[in-house]
């Protein structure tokens, strides 16, 4: 059976990004094999978790040392997870705040570090879509770094731990189209 995380990182249950993910697992579900899929989905602004302290702890104990939170819950998820779609509206160019700091909450069960600080990924196999919302209309969404930087960091975090990013999928210039 394929366990698929979904995280949807917008606060719009309904939105751009929440439908492009919906539609993008649809599709993975229909090609599994005949054991089927196990789909678990997360809107990051339902979970209750605190702000990372920097302390560093997570990197040694390969788990966040902060008390029980949906931050933890979500870290199972992830190590039982064989493929996650994470997806995010652009903010700044970047990922919005909520999952920033979700993913900031999981570095440890994320990645591992060798002796000589070298990240170790932990996800080594699994697989990972990426999908983006953006107002800026295209190419200029990618040219002043709006969707692009939103992906890169998505990027980072999810192939410094392990995972093969197999889609990108993104949504430019939304406020003129009413998504």
């Amino acid at each position: 059976m394929l366990n698929i995380l979904v995280l949807n990182g917008s606060p719009r249950k309904n939105g751009n990004v929440a439908r492009t993910l919906r539609r993008e697992v649809e599709k993975q579900t229909g090609k599994a094999d005949a054991d089927g899929c196990q789909v678990i989905w997360e809107d990051i602004y339902d979970l209750k978790f605190d702000f990372c302290k920097g302390c560093m702890a997570c990197r040694s104990k390969s788990d966040c040392i902060l008390p029980r939170d949906d931050a933890h819950k979500i870290a199972e998820e992830i190590k039982k997870c064989d493929m996650i779609f994470a997806g995010t509206p652009v903010y700044w160019g970047n990922m919005n705040g909520k999952l920033k700091s979700l993913f900031d909450r999981l570095v440890g069960i994320l990645m591992a570090e060798s002796k000589l600080g070298i990240p170790l990924p932990l996800h080594k196999g699994k697989k990972a879509v990426i999908v983006t919302s953006c107002t800026t209309p295209f190419p200029f969404n990618y040219l002043c770094g709006q969707s692009s930087g939103a992906v890169r960091a998505l990027k980072e975090i999810l192939k410094s731990s392990g995972f093969k990013v197999v889609k990108k999928v993104n949504i430019s210039n939304t406020k003129k189209s009413g998504r």
